[in-house]
């Protein structure tokens, strides 16, 4: 209750994050995959919050703001269909 609080007013830096983690098309136990894997087929958590965010494995960087996920998911579209 009071985290939810304190992140309501200050929320989190984002600071510390996990390896990237791989998500697996055949995982026995990744029934339903991660919303943040969905854009590049890899994410990062942060060990501070827990939260998934997208991460471009090729580029070496967290995919953080949403504007930047839109911008990422445009480029992606456009080499696919080129």
């Amino acid at each position: 209750m009071i985290t939810k609080i304190v992140d309501a007013f200050f929320g989190c830096w984002h600071q510390r994050y996990s390896f990237p983690i791989s998500i697996r098309s055949r995982s026995r136990n990744a029934s339903r995959p991660s919303t943040a894997a969905s854009l590049t087929g890899m994410y990062v958590v942060c060990l501070d919050c827990g939260k998934e965010l997208p991460y471009d494995w090729k580029e070496m960087k967290v995919i953080g703001s949403p504007s930047e996920a839109r911008h990422y998911a445009q480029e992606l579209a456009a080499r696919q269909a080129a």
